[in-house]
């Protein structure tokens, strides 16, 4: 017995002790951007180099908002974000909830078809799709990074239409025998139920458009649309690069993201863990 338990417990440690050097090479980039923000340009370099700075330096916040027009770019972020959430959280739950609670011909089809194109990266996909924005003359506008969302996110859609055949139908039955309709159905049990796969998807896409490079740097040219992540690349310079305003400026931009997931971190967990219970 005292074998056994001590074999438990050295497995439980063993699998701590794992755990901590997990999380210390998945943080160890974070770290260094975080003590970097705080060093001057020459302690950053300085051999041998250290992980706390020599003499911290608070003022490299202020400097690297004000060597671009930092709240401006946050401000088109925001925007942009804002209204992909908008997009998503509207359209992604009413597909879901049409391929899982409404009986209906072809709705095996369409969610095979929904699934099989994720498979096409969006690298091919890109000249298509500026073409068919540069034709509409929405190219150089906000309408090509936030139209996308308001069709829905195949992955997003996935998830939520897993999330919700795990609801029973013997609810939905209920409330049809009660007199509710398919849209107060939908609104009132569908919607409440699956809180934890909408806070899932609103971190998704809130991460995904706060940090999209690829997209902006395609239809944005006027720098006064400009956001964040493109705004970041002001920092770099033909001959230079200042490091530490760089990593300060990462700073705040990273901050948005992990507050959101501090915050709603049980919901998130909750619904990655739940919305593939029943296929």
């Amino acid at each position: 017995m005292n074998i056994y338990k001590t074999k438990k417990e050295v497995s439980k440690l063993m699998f701590y002790i794992l755990f901590a050097c997990l999380a210390i090479v998945f943080l160890s980039p974070f770290i260094v951007m975080l003590t970097t923000s705080f060093k001057t340009l020459d302690d950053a370099f300085t051999v041998p180099v250290k992980i706390l700075p020599r003499d911290w330096i608070f003022t490299n916040y202020g400097d690297a908002v004000e060597r671009i027009p930092y709240w401006r770019y946050m401000g088109n972020t925001a925007y942009i974000t804002l209204f992909s959430l908008i997009g998503e959280l509207i359209v992604v739950p009413l597909v879901a909830y049409s391929l899982a609670k409404i009986k209906w011909k072809g709705a095996a089809i369409i969610s095979g078809l929904i699934m099989a194109t994720m498979m096409i990266p969006y690298t091919v996909t890109m000249i298509p799709l500026y073409r068919t924005w540069h034709a509409l003359g929405l190219t150089g506008s906000y309408v090509p990074l936030i139209a996308p969302h308001f069709a829905g996110h195949a992955f997003y859609i996935i998830i939520m239409r897993q999330f919700m055949k795990g609801i029973p139908n013997s609810l939905f039955e209920a409330a049809k025998i009660d007199g509710a309709n398919e849209f107060q159905r939908f609104m009132y049990l569908g919607i409440p139920m699956c809180k934890p796969a909408l806070t899932t998807i609103a971190i998704y896409t809130f991460n995904a458009a706060w940090s999209d490079y690829l997209a902006p740097l395609i239809y944005i040219s006027n720098k006064d649309r400009m956001t964040l992540s493109l705004g970041l690349q002001q920092f770099l310079n033909e001959y230079t690069v200042d490091w530490t305003l760089l990593m300060a400026a990462a700073v705040i931009f990273v901050l948005p993201v992990l507050v959101l997931f501090f915050i709603f971190q049980r919901n998130f967990v909750e619904g990655v863990a739940t919305s593939g219970l029943k296929a």
